[in-house]
């Protein structure tokens, strides 16, 4: 199977100005380009385009003389494995020359730059990768890729054990690829096999490749079926070193949409693994989260409990105006997804509403307000100001001149 009569517009493709002068200088004189990949595979399904790679027959040294020659900025980003990022106009591409595998073990494969485009293709992962298009936007089909795209099946190409033998992070591609493009069916049933055999191969993974994967996984359309699979056949106990909360997790992508809210991949991460603060400190551990991911869990974590549409206007003003709006929503959102309530619930939608309608104060009183009442500077007058921001969050925000007055009168006359 080669060239098909599917046929791709690369003119209405994001950054189409730069990439048609990157082909331009790769495909001729003797060489050959195509766009080849995750581009190729979401333009067949009308899937958003975020970046865009190239394959071509020059090697790396001829591509960097052509890219500079032409006025581009070459950059040797994978050189040993024939890889230059070309940016044009602010855009980065990469240009991969065609490989073929001589040794392969892991993620560090000793290969050797090629011509042949089917050799090159079967040694991606999936069928629905191995996918590339020509610049008059013929696509090329040497596995099968475009039936499985129809039929949204993610396969490996040829043998599953051998691919997943060739790099171990092509276990978690394989179920976070279901997620994302397969139907919401089961998946590949010699995939799903060749994964589980060789799932001890896990271990040989850096924690930021397994958090890289993860956090896509879970923002994935189909996430939650995948995580059911995965969880029956041991891989999330291994991956997260813990318990899982899946009911809480799909209610989560459910109360997430009903609220008009994006997939949010921290949030998710935190419902699916986040009781308590503990369980944040295990993520971060075993993902090697950044501390803003662990901070953002270890909040969820920490302030769902007690959040309900039952709370008062008031008491729900004085925590978003402590949490912040980001992370009291987040909480309330965890509150929702571990709730009895369902996702259609009327009172859970205006709570969450009514917190995002709010836009927290800025404390008026200053320093020099408390200083004016015979406070010293230093810790009482640390104490004061303190004070005063409880008592005026107490009184629900007021604005008032002779309200703020009293509020810094208690204040300096208990710290006097």
């Amino acid at each position: 199977m080669t060239a098909t009569s599917r046929r791709i517009d690369l003119a209405a493709w994001p950054f189409a100005g730069p990439l048609a002068r990157l082909m331009d200088v790769l495909d001729g004189k003797g060489e050959e380009a195509r766009v080849v990949g995750g581009a190729v595979r979401n333009a067949l399904i009308d899937a958003p385009i975020h970046e865009v790679d190239v394959a071509t027959t020059a090697v790396p040294e001829e591509v960097i003389r052509r890219a500079k020659a032409a006025g581009f900025k070459p950059v040797p980003t994978g050189i040993e494995h024939g890889t230059v990022t070309v940016v044009i106009d602010k855009h980065p591409f990469e240009v991969t020359t065609l490989r073929t595998d001589v040794e392969t073990f892991g993620r560090h494969a000793k290969v050797a730059f090629g011509r042949d485009w089917r050799e090159d293709a079967l040694r991606r992962d999936f069928t629905m990768n191995a996918l590339s298009v020509t610049r008059d936007g013929t696509v090329h089909d040497y596995a099968g890729g475009l039936d499985d795209l129809a039929k949204r099946h993610v396969r490996f190409i040829g043998d599953a054990a051998q691919r997943i033998a060739e790099d171990y992070l092509r276990i978690l591609r394989f179920f976070r690829f279901h997620a994302a493009y397969g139907g919401g069916g089961p998946p590949d049933a010699a995939g799903l096999a060749a994964c589980i055999a060789a799932r001890e191969g896990l271990s040989q993974l850096s924690r930021e490749r397994l958090r890289m994967e993860m956090l896509k996984l879970v923002a994935a359309k189909h996430a939650t079926p995948t995580l059911i699979v995965m969880s029956d056949a041991g891989f999330t106990l291994s991956i997260l070193a813990g318990v899982i909360y899946l009911s809480a997790f799909e209610n989560m992508t459910k109360v997430e949409a009903a609220a008009g809210l994006a997939a949010d991949a921290t949030r998710r991460l935190g419902a699916l693994g986040a009781a308590v603060a503990e369980d944040a400190e295990r993520l971060y551990q075993r993902l090697r989260l950044a501390n803003h991911e662990r901070d953002r869990i270890r909040s969820m974590a920490d302030g769902w409990h007690g959040l309900s549409p039952a709370m008062s206007e008031r008491e729900m003003r004085a925590l978003i105006y402590r949490r912040g709006v980001d992370a009291f929503t987040d909480q309330a959102l965890l509150a929702w997804a571990r709730s009895q309530a369902m996702a259609h619930d009327a009172a859970w939608h205006e709570f969450i509403a009514r917190a995002q309608r709010f836009t927290p104060p800025v404390f008026p009183l200053k320093a020099d307000d408390l200083i004016k009442r015979g406070i010293a500077k230093g810790p009482a007058l640390g104490a004061a100001l303190r004070a005063a921001e409880d008592a005026w969050i107490a009184a629900d925000f007021p604005t008032d001149a002779a309200a703020l007055r009293a509020i810094a009168d208690e204040a300096a006359a208990r710290r006097s």
